[in-house]
């Protein structure tokens, strides 16, 4: 990672359903080997899943997981004089939406259930409504920045 420049970030370009781009990105962390179309079925099923159990907009639904995954604190490890120390720090806002898709996405495979689709719209339907692994996955991230508070004073 570069000291000095930071490269640009690429603009995601929204998703052909929806025209969302936090479905975009949702699609792109989803997708394993390059399998694009595939992740876009799996999502889009989800999401159809989601709007027939629910009886509300997936869009709505879907939002509202992240926006409940998101996490505001998280510790990162300074070194300090031989010591490795647990400094919590605050997450930013595209590193909060970028953790939660991914906190999603590895609760929904870790889900028993029959396929990938639904175990995603169960996942997303519980964090949505906050409960289920993700938000526990939070709430102890949080728990840990909040037991570390002592060393805020190594953030810089």
């Amino acid at each position: 990672m570069p000291r000095r420049y930071r490269p640009p970030r690429r603009e995601v370009t929204p998703d052909p359903k929806y025209q969302n781009e936090m479905v975009s990105r949702f699609i792109n962390k989803l997708m394993l080997r390059g399998k694009k179309s595939l992740a876009e079925r799996i999502m889009y099923d989800a999401l159809e899943i989601v709007e027939k159990r629910t009886q509300s907009p997936a869009i709505e639904v879907f939002e509202q997981a992240i926006a409940n995954a998101a996490p505001v604190l998280e510790v990162k490890s300074r070194r300090v004089g031989g010591a490795t120390y647990q400094v919590p720090m605050e997450v930013s806002p595209d590193r909060r939406i970028s953790l939660a898709m991914r906190w999603i996405i590895r609760h929904a495979r870790a889900r028993s259930g029959k396929s990938m689709a639904e175990k995603l719209a169960a996942e997303l339907m519980d964090t949505a409504k906050g409960v289920g692994t993700t938000i526990k996955k939070k709430e102890d991230t949080h728990k840990m920045a909040e037991a570390n508070r002592a060393f805020a004073h190594y953030r810089w």
